[in-house]
């Protein structure tokens, strides 16, 4: 990546910088607090490739380590994080995945072993064990299992009583519940139509109407928000258009307007994304927002619309990729959302 002339070091990168024409607000000012956190990480980048011109690198090594050790025991931190537990799980096995990282036999039997123990008898998984089914912990656990793609972890989950709890969480509407008298928003639509294609319990009447529910949370903006009439965020718009992706309407989204809402959302100074208009770089919305341009990409060349590049998505891959690499890389592995956090 060094072998050109790296985005951050170009001489007219300031320009991008934002300026709030003399009118200075919160959110103003906390914008430039982290640019100007963000211009000392790249003007420090400046001596550190003089010294190694192989940077900008991932630190595999660092995130693996990190990653194992979170697969045994958290610090006390993650207290807070309890109810999330087949989460921490997921995002472990699947940035492993990611890194070309094959779990060994003993990992895999204890993945296998705690998830079997968050699955409840009239369906779904909990948080954790003896907690509640919620279907956010049901997308993690069903994720996790068939990331590790043996026959144990694919005997674990109970088909037949997982496809009686979505019918438990959907609503006359066609939306879904999170969990029993819980909050109905897209993160359930999404979680309930992934988990259901993936054990492969979908069926047409379990989704009816659920296209047109998921088309009245698209704004005026082209983003998705959690609940008709809300804000455009970017994990609910991901949800939004991987939701229709995988129920096959996808022709119901307004997919101009979404991908010039998408596309406006890459920072212009720090070149990762933020998850809605207004808002600060965040270093997770790298998935929620970038994760939504392979599926438009698909989309269009699927509809002849434009002429598509195998090689190239809609935004600069460079940028984000060179935010990601100087700027949210720790020192003991793992990734941080901005610096200073």
């Amino acid at each position: 990546m060094a072998a050109v002339m790296l985005r951050c070091l170009q001489p007219n990168i300031d320009e991008e910088r934002y300026s709030d024409k003399g009118v200075p607000t919160v959110t103003s000012d906390e914008q430039i607090k982290v640019e100007k956190n963000i211009a000392a990480i790249f003007n420090y980048f400046r001596n550190t490739i003089e010294v190694d011109s192989k940077e900008p690198v991932l630190h595999r090594e660092r995130h693996i380590a990190y990653l194992k050790k979170g697969l045994k025991n958290l610090p006390e931190g993650f207290q807070c994080l309890d109810a999330s537990r087949p989460w921490l799980v997921y995002w472990a096995v699947h940035a492993l995945e990611l890194l070309e990282v094959k779990l060994n036999e003993q990992e895999a039997e204890n993945i296998i072993d705690f998830l079997k123990r968050c699955q409840n008898p009239a369906g779904g998984f909990g948080g954790g064990p003896g907690q509640y089914s919620h279907l956010a912990p049901t997308y993690a656990a069903v994720n996790a299992l068939a990331i590790v793609g043996t026959k144990e972890a694919y005997d674990v989950i109970n088909r037949d009583k997982l496809q009686e709890f979505l019918w438990q969480m959907r609503t006359d509407e066609g939306a879904f519940r999170m969990h029993e008298g819980g909050e109905v928003d897209i993160r359930g639509v999404y979680c309930a139509v992934s988990v259901a294609r993936l054990a492969n319990i979908a069926t047409e009447q379990l989704f009816n109407r659920t296209p047109h529910w998921i088309m009245r949370c698209q704004t005026y903006e082209g983003g998705f928000s959690g609940t008709p009439g809300m804000e455009a965020h970017g994990g609910y718009t991901f949800c939004g258009l991987a939701a229709l992706t995988l129920l096959h309407a996808h022709h119901l989204c307004d997919t101009p307007a979404l991908l010039r809402w998408a596309t406006n959302r890459q920072m212009r100074f720090e070149g990762g994304f933020q998850g809605r208009t207004n808002k600060l770089v965040d270093g997770c919305y790298s998935f929620w927002q970038g994760g939504l341009f392979p599926i438009l990409h698909t989309l269009l060349a699927q509809e002849d619309a434009v002429n598509m590049s195998a090689e190239r998505w809609m935004f600069n891959q460079e940028a984000l990729q060179e935010y990601l690499l100087i700027c949210c890389q720790h020192s003991r592995g793992g990734l941080i959302d901005k610096p200073g956090k």
